[in-house]
């Protein structure tokens, strides 16, 4: 079987495993304070342009979310996502169990625009019961979304401007940064001077596990270890993320799986194209959601996993496919043959 449902069935990148094995018998102190996070979040700082960021090592994607949202927000508050942001429907209600609401707001193709965060709080604070409600608190954007699609710089300047009016903190999940990096116009110094706080995911990207947290408004870091311990972020060994984002983050390694990726998924947009079958989303990452005829999906699933996504009509299945930084040329080459021959 040839795997494409998701970013994440392999293990590390052969170099992030080798750092392991070499680093593997070093003795260091725990919880994130040794050697290796201190120079994977000084690699990582120099690569943002903020010498004065913080820098956390977190164990995945649903600690970070839980911890950077319930660090950002007091009791009453709640965080403004799209209908489709990971944390309103892939999160197990985790946001939720934290106590705070997840307000959503109809996206297109996964994003919100400043207008309509703009909205969604004046209408907050125009309702004459406003202290009955949840407050905004934050913007949750994650870039890419969860459908692959893009925010572009000037859409973030325009957002940053509304929370700035309305005291928003701006939270970008970067789960999938790496691939956004290589298809978009965003880059982490613009990350670092338009938000609050980021993050780059490794759990996608070449590690085992592990998230890197970028906080730039010191406001936030206060306290924040407390708040990874407490949302069980906080990795005893924790060197291990601090060893893996080191290989990551060295010797261009992350922008080359990022890049990678993306061509891989570009070559297979371009046969579903060329074959007829449409995207349901305008995707240039490495996330493609085509819409296929069922006959061809069945003829496919034996040789080929890809994730179902929703049924566009009696005939007609929309699928994600994903590449990643272990997808291989050959695999590519199959796929494309097998889709031409039908």
């Amino acid at each position: 079987m040839i795997r494409f449902e998701c970013d994440y069935a392999t293990g590390a990148h052969p170099k992030v495993l080798d750092k392991l094995v070499e680093t593997n018998l070093e003795e260091c102190p725990g919880y994130g304070v040794d050697e290796h996070c201190q120079r994977a979040a000084a690699l990582l700082k120099e690569l943002c342009q903020a010498p004065e960021a913080n820098v956390h090592f977190l164990v995945g994607g649903t600690q970070t979310n839980t911890t950077v949202i319930a660090a950002a927000l007091r009791p009453h508050q709640g965080a403004v996502c799209a209908h489709t942001g990971h944390i309103n429907v892939h999160e197990t209600g985790a946001i939720e169990a934290t106590g705070h609401k997840v307000l959503t707001i109809p996206g297109k193709d996964g994003k919100i625009t400043a207008q309509q965060i703009a909205d969604l709080c004046q209408a907050h604070y125009d309702d004459p019961s406003v202290e009955h409600t949840v407050q905004p608190g934050m913007v949750y954007l994650s870039h890419p979304t969860e459908l692959g699609t893009l925010y572009t710089r000037a859409e973030l300047e325009e957002i940053r401007k509304v929370a700035d009016r309305y005291r928003l903190t701006v939270f970008v999940d970067g789960a999938r940064l790496v691939y956004g990096l290589a298809a978009g116009d965003v880059t982490l110094d613009n990350l670092a001077r338009l938000t609050d706080v980021f993050y780059l995911g490794g759990t996608k990207a070449g590690t085992l596990f592990g998230e890197a947290v970028v906080i730039t408004n010191e406001a936030l870091n206060s306290d924040f270890r407390y708040a990874i311990k407490q949302h069980g972020g906080m990795l005893a060994k924790g060197r291990l993320l601090g060893v893996q984002f080191e290989a990551l983050l060295e010797d261009g390694l992350y922008e080359e799986i990022g890049k990678k990726a993306v061509a891989q998924a570009m070559r297979l947009r371009d046969a579903f194209l060329s074959k007829g079958c449409p995207m349901l989303f305008p995707s240039p990452t490495n996330q493609l959601f085509p819409v296929l005829p069922d006959r061809v999906l069945q003829s496919l699933e034996d040789k080929y996993s890809c994730c179902f996504w929703e049924k566009t009509d009696e005939d007609h299945t929309a699928v994600r496919f994903c590449t990643t930084w272990s997808t291989q040329d050959e695999d590519i080459d199959a796929l494309i043959h097998d889709l031409n021959a039908l």
